[in-house]
């Protein structure tokens, strides 16, 4: 008898319920053994810079590759930027023109009061300095990861940041792929590097001699790029810690079975341990969209790969109300959280926990991957519970402003001493005290 392919249970089954406590609990553990090794990468990357950046890339992506080859000159970008299909130059451009649209709304004013005695108090609002965004190689640049340019690039350009710096890793060739380099036009970033993997991110982390350092690491990568993030948080600023991609379907008996499977399969053929999983009041759309997995995997590319995601990490829940539905789609805190029900605005009240949320059977998750206006960079693993996407104020920082009078520094002495003498800090009162004697 062969293995059926995707888990079906009833969410309130001893087995439902098991496997919703342990979707709970989920984490993405880095292992030892990698971590290790990106520590040994960074540390060669800050003691020996471009020397140790050409030393990896020749290992790992481009033979006899030398420092002279780093930096992407303008003509190349130029050049690439005429080769492109004019209907994907045509298709980049929308989904430019929907991100920026979307994250302008995102942008913070600074603001003042003053209050009564004079006080003059403030938050100022301004972007880093420099941002480092990383762009995986996509098989090799067969794949270019042209909405990760897009995704993250914009927001920083939106926010103001004034040096914005690409790393990308070459092909066997040294080439980058000309749509990767258009959409780095398009958005304005012209410092492009032949770099990738955790040497990359060390090299924007600490700098180099061709690679200035940043303030902020944002963009997607494997477990190696993941790894030096984590390991360079607090030397810069990073986006997040991704996990697998994840996606969670609420469906009612209004859900067709076809729209349900083919975005399950979206998710699932990014990774073998993404997650995919269908909370749904009906039995007869658990059981249509169990063979419509099947039936559509034969048809993708990446068949091998969203098979074993979906036989790994895929689930169907059977519920008995939408309410129940919510309440496993808050537990689970899942990355992209679809509505396909019949009246999904009704649903949106009553979730507490998602990275986003599409709405109705035409809002699957691939028009925001690409070119609805909202970041696809998104937090995984249940984070979802205190994070929030990628945006403008990822490349942002805020000061405070504190302008004290006379007179209104005299009212509130008093209590400042009281409450330094009682923390023990008796500079803190004597800075108050000398000024008031």
């Amino acid at each position: 008898m062969n293995k059926k392919l995707i888990r079906v249970k009833e969410a309130d089954s001893s087995d439902g319920k098991r496997l919703l406590s342990a979707l709970s609990r989920r984490t993405f553990k880095i292992p030892e053994d990698i971590e290790q090794k990106v520590k040994e990468i960074v540390e060669a990357v800050q003691e020996r810079g471009d020397d140790a950046l050409c030393d990896y890339t020749s290992r790992f992506d481009c033979p006899g590759f030398t420092p002279d080859m780093l930096r992407v000159g303008q003509e190349e970008i130029e050049r690439a930027f005429k080769q492109v299909d004019q209907h994907l130059l045509s298709a980049l451009e929308k989904a430019k023109e929907n991100i920026s649209g979307f994250h302008a709304r995102q942008l913070p004013d600074s603001w003042f009061q003053t209050r009564q005695d004079g006080v003059i108090l403030g938050q100022m609002v301004k972007p880093v300095e420099a941002a480092g965004l990383y762009v995986p190689g996509g098989q090799g640049g067969k794949t270019p990861l042209v909405s990760s340019v897009l995704m993250n690039a914009i927001p920083a350009k939106i926010a103001g940041v004034e040096r914005i710096i690409l790393c990308t890793p070459p092909g066997p060739d040294g080439k980058i792929s000309p749509a990767l380099l258009a959409a780095a036009r398009l958005c304005g970033v012209s410092h492009i590097y032949r770099v990738g993997s955790a040497w990359a991110i060390a090299a924007m982390a600490y700098g180099t001699k061709t690679i200035g350092a940043v303030d902020v690491i944002a963009g997607p990568g494997n477990i190696f790029v993941t790894a030096a993030k984590k390991l360079v948080s607090g030397a810069v600023a990073i986006d997040m810690i991704a996990g697998p991609s994840e996606i969670l379907i609420i469906a009612d008996d209004s859900a067709k079975a076809a729209y349900v499977a083919a975005d399950m399969l979206s998710q699932a053929e990014h990774d073998p341990m993404a997650t995919s999983i269908l909370v749904t009041t009906s039995s007869r759309l658990a059981k249509e969209t169990s063979k419509e997995l099947e039936k559509q995997l034969e048809k993708l590319e990446r068949a091998k790969t969203a098979r074993s995601s979906i036989e790994s990490n895929g689930l169907i829940l059977v519920t008995k109300a939408l309410e129940e539905a919510c309440q496993i789609a808050n537990t689970i805190g899942p990355e992209h959280l679809e509505l396909m029900v019949q009246e999904p605005w009704a649903l949106v009240p009553k979730i507490r926990h998602a990275g986003a949320i599409f709405l109705g059977p035409y809002s699957p998750e691939p028009v925001g991957d690409y070119i609805a206006g909202p970041n696809h960079v998104l937090p995984t693993m249940g984070t979802a519970r205190f994070s929030s996407a990628l945006g403008v104020e990822t490349f942002l920082k805020r000061s405070s402003l504190i302008c004290y009078t006379k007179e209104a520094f005299m009212e509130d002495a008093e209590e400042v001493m009281r409450l330094a003498e009682t923390e023990g800090l008796t500079a803190h009162k004597q800075s108050v005290k000398v000024r008031v004697e």
